[in-house]
């Protein structure tokens, strides 16, 4: 049996600016998938956690362990380290 893990544990409400056609692209695909739009951004934006060039600038950066750990990549670049 899976358990039910929480959605959006932290969320924070942000303002950002977006187009109106990304705005109308996002209502869609929520609809499709049935999830909230909200929760389709999330999902979309984690995405950029797989860009290999982010990953290299960001484990570049001094004193760069608290932006690691709040963006959940602390323990996945420390493993790509040792291994």
């Amino acid at each position: 049996m899976q358990f039910i893990k929480p959605k959006n544990n932290n969320a924070d409400k942000v303002d950002w600016l977006i187009s109106e056609q990304v705005r109308e692209i996002v209502k869609n695909y929520a609809e499709y998938c049935e999830y909230s739009e909200s929760e389709v951004v999330d999902m979309f934006l984690k995405n950029l956690l797989k860009d290999e060039d982010f990953l290299k600038w960001i484990d570049g950066i001094r004193h760069n362990k608290r932006m690691l750990r709040k963006m959940g990549l602390d323990e996945v670049l420390e493993v790509e380290k040792l291994g």
